[in-house]
């Protein structure tokens, strides 16, 4: 960790910098509103976020949406990756999912999920919308990494002729790991603010969507900031993680390749 850091010292000055211009930026606006009606204030925000952390109710809805974000990426993860598979060993396949990935991203979040609705229930639609929508992101990124496979290796693989499940358990997977797992990180961040935004559409109520949209209606802004602050650090926080896995879980790969 330290050698991160050390490693990272400049990008981290950046960053706090900016986090830093974002906090006086909040401060100098409802210093020139001074209304917590309209912009909340950053003392009021930080004892409602505080606040939060000894109320069981919230944990319960913290975990529910975190529960409801890791579904919906795993099942968009094992659909990706079958596609991107079936896609790169036979183009046929390929090109008859381009239509339907194609429909997936211009879908309209808001109408899906007034249409899912009516067939399912608000604590299960958000995992279908976060599905729809993730689904085609990392389709195209495995399919990215398993297409930028060297050709060295795929020769290889031909002169040896080795098996479709060979190739795929001894070359692509460990070529395109250390990506996924980078990948996987922002991609939960992407899939918590999915999930809440769906769950405040959905008015979820065991969720952080739920307990958001409860705080818009009561105006009560400082606890609406509180909540969108958690979703924040939620997601940051996880995608810290899995940069740090994909940096040393798979150092020995990148020793290798150098």
């Amino acid at each position: 960790m330290k050698k991160y850091l050390a490693e990272n010292a400049y990008n981290l000055a950046a960053s706090l910098l900016a986090v830093v211009a974002m906090w006086l930026v909040w401060i100098i606006a409802y210093a020139a509103v001074g209304n917590d009606y309209l912009v909340p204030s950053f003392w009021g925000t930080a004892e409602e976020f505080f606040s939060l952390f000894a109320q069981a109710f919230f944990w319960q809805a913290f975990a529910y949406t975190l529960l409801r974000t890791a579904a919906a990426f795993l099942i968009s993860f094992a659909l990706g990756l079958v596609a991107a598979a079936l896609g790169v060993a036979f183009a046929p396949f390929s090109r008859f999912l381009r239509p339907i990935i194609a429909v997936c991203r211009t879908l309209p979040t808001m109408a899906v999920l007034l249409l899912i609705l009516v067939w399912t229930s608000p604590k299960t639609a958000p995992i279908v919308v976060t599905v729809l929508v993730l689904f085609p992101v990392i389709y195209s990124q495995l399919t990215s990494s398993i297409s930028g496979v060297g050709g060295e290796l795929a020769e290889m693989a031909r002169a040896y002729r080795l098996t479709a499940r060979q190739k795929l358990s001894k070359i692509y997977l460990p070529q395109i790991a250390p990506v996924t797992v980078a990948q996987t990180g922002a991609n939960l961040s992407f899939g918590i603010k999915l999930t809440i935004s769906a769950e405040v559409m959905a008015h979820t109520y065991t969720a952080l969507g739920g307990l958001m949209s409860e705080a818009q209606t009561y105006y009560n802004l400082p606890r609406l900031a509180a909540l969108t602050l958690c979703a924040i650090f939620a997601g940051l926080i996880i995608e810290l993680i899995f940069r740090l896995i994909s940096r040393y879980a798979f150092a020995w790969q990148r020793r290798a390749e150098a």
